[in-house]
């Protein structure tokens, strides 16, 4: 009795304190107009989608001119979802400008003491002075996590790189990535979306040493004196490992895997003058898939897709002069966007919880006094409770394997 009235009277009295740590509890809202409204529904946005390669499988997908920014064809391009490595390609936006090539740095050990468990590694060894180009060969090649984490270190830690990663996120537009670690190793509430890895891609791409990294087939990295081994890109597009032939006119860009996420991908290659870039997220099966539906939407931008009509756009960085879009009215867009935080949250096509939980907070206050208020309130806790049981439970499975 004594806490219903105590709930009644929070209710009739319209605080909201208890509900908003629900509602900011995830990341900001994906439902927006970057990129142009056709980008936020839920299907694929498309001139003519007879054209378009039979089986694409991905959970999420977008093909875009990198020199125009026009987005060519999507599918669900604004869902949240674990983006594993491809977060890599952020991390190099924001810090790859910071250090000299040939800076070099002697590793300690707590430099490597936060790489997560599970994690790819490079082989990087406390002890061993390395340049700063070797660490960027780490990355990027083999999607090294202790290579990230050593560069992290050399610029002021890991939580000052993750803000520096969100504030560049926020100056890209990228507005459904929410950055908890560098290195893009699953961890709660961590998300971001085919429109924004496509982002990172083409923002990446503009800078020399980034082209020439995520472009780069093989290199010899330290193994400590004047000892070496040589490392290969895990983007299979590139090397043509696995089964796979090279594609022709690759030039990149970051490849990803976890348990959690599935495989990740974004592609770019260039063909008689014209670069596209791909974006492909978490298709029904592992290995080559990723890499099969890849080249698939590249040969169709190369081919059919090449007079396709624009469904959106991939937005300037607002430093450079791009204009800032509004949200829509309401989180009607893609389904299971906001809030999408991977493969348990988003496998079902029905509606994402998260909305419901920003609707209860407002019900609360609209409302203040109702009974009507105080049951959403109750069902959207329940509702809450019940996402963080699941994410605990998928954490929990098994540990992650970063970068195929």
């Amino acid at each position: 009795m004594r806490d219903s009235s105590r709930l009644t009277r929070r209710a009739a009295l319209g605080l909201t304190a208890a509900a908003l740590p629900v509602a900011a509890a995830t990341p900001a809202s994906a439902a927006t107009a970057i990129g142009g409204e056709r980008l936020a529904r839920a299907g694929i946005q498309v001139g003519d989608a007879a054209t378009l390669p039979k089986k694409l499988t991905a959970r999420s997908w977008l093909i875009a001119d990198h020199k125009t920014g026009e987005v060519l064809a999507s599918y669900r391009a604004h869902q949240r979802l674990a983006p594993a490595s491809t977060l890599k390609m952020l991390f190099a936006d924001t810090v790859l400008g910071k250090f000299e090539r040939t800076r070099t740095y002697r590793v300690t050990d707590a430099d490597l003491a936060d790489v997560p468990s599970g994690s790819s590694l490079v082989g990087v060894k406390p002890g061993i002075t390395y340049s700063v180009h070797q660490l960027w060969q780490g990355v990027f090649l083999r999607s090294g996590n202790d290579a990230v984490h050593v560069l992290a270190h050399m610029n002021g830690g890991i939580a000052a790189t993750v803000a520096e990663m969100q504030a560049k996120a926020k100056d890209l537009q990228a507005l459904d990535t929410h950055v908890v670690s560098p290195d893009g190793f699953d961890h709660p509430g961590q998300v971001s979306s085919a429109y924004d890895l496509t982002l990172f891609a083409r923002h990446g791409l503009h800078d020399d040493d980034f082209s020439a990294y995520c472009s780069t087939r093989t290199a010899n990295f330290p193994a400590g004196g004047k000892k070496t081994f040589q490392i290969q890109n895990t983007d299979r597009l590139l090397s043509g490992a696995y089964g796979l032939r090279p594609y022709r006119g690759i030039i990149g860009v970051k490849n990803g895997y976890t348990s959690h996420a599935g495989n990740t991908f974004t592609g770019a290659a260039t063909r008689d003058g014209r670069t596209l870039l791909v974006t492909v997220m978490h298709p029904a099966n592992g290995g080559n898939e990723v890499y099969k539906e890849t080249a698939a939407l590249l040969d169709w931008g190369f081919g059919k897709g090449s007079s396709a009509t624009a469904v959106g756009t991939l937005v300037d960085p607002l430093s450079e002069g791009g204009a800032t879009a509004s949200p829509t009215p309401s989180g009607k867009g893609v389904k299971g966007a906001p809030g999408a935080t991977g493969a348990a949250a988003s496998s079902s096509d029905g509606p994402s919880p998260w909305p419901m939980l920003g609707g209860a907070a407002g019900a609360v206050v609209v409302l203040a006094g109702g009974a009507f208020a105080l049951r959403r309130r109750r069902a959207a806790v329940a509702a809450a409770t019940s996402q963080e049981a699941v994410k605990s439970q998928e954490a929990a499975k098994s540990p992650e394997l970063d970068g195929s």
